[in-house]
């Protein structure tokens, strides 16, 4: 039987995790009607254009969630004192967000297959942004000889890290390079 949903918003946390789970290509329309409880002139109601609609609002969601929960702090911190706060809460966003790996990136994993034609620009930006803004804190912080090869080398760790973590189901593995990439960027683990 279809559930009632009051709006769209209440959706999107579920499609979330459909397209994690199985990929944009592998979240069919049956799979996504199954998972949410609606009926297909439901999600229509909600999204007009379809799938790729559905997908695009679960990236802005991210984007949302990541602006207000990581860009932003890390921009906030005026001094190396503030940057050094922004830094270690951007880590621990970061392991709480990804559940201390055992949350894929979906944005990673549209960016690795057909998928990342469609959405390109939304998935370039939300990597850029979060290198800039981990740039600027890192500068902030003291690390002046090359700050933004240091932020590309964090987002590197930590994508990594959610991928083998995965693969070897264990958590540990992602708590590890969090912990070298803590220290990386001069705080204590």
């Amino acid at each position: 039987m279809a559930r009632e949903v009051a709006e769209r918003a209440d959706i999107v946390p579920v499609l979330a995790e459909i397209f994690r789970e199985h990929g944009f290509a592998g979240a069919s329309l049956a799979l996504i009607t199954a998972r949410t409880g609606l009926g297909k002139g439901s999600l229509y109601h909600f999204f007009p254009g379809g799938k790729e609609e559905m997908a695009a609002a679960v990236l802005a969601d991210i984007d949302g969630w990541f602006e207000r929960e990581i860009y932003v702090p890390l921009r906030a911190g005026e001094d190396a004192d503030g940057a050094r706060t922004s830094l270690a809460a951007m880590f621990t966003n970061v392991d709480a967000y990804f559940r201390s790996g055992r949350r894929s990136c979906l944005i990673g994993a549209f960016a690795l297959g057909d998928t990342r034609g469609r959405f390109a620009v939304i998935i370039d930006g939300y990597f850029w942004r979060w290198q800039m803004a981990l740039a600027g804190a890192l500068a902030r912080a003291g690390h002046a000889s090359s700050p933004v090869d240091l932020a590309e080398e964090v987002l590197v760790g930590i994508q990594g890290a959610i991928v083998l973590a995965q693969a070897r189901d264990d958590e540990d593995v992602f708590r590890r390079e969090m912990a070298r990439l803590r220290a990386r960027c001069g705080l204590m683990a």
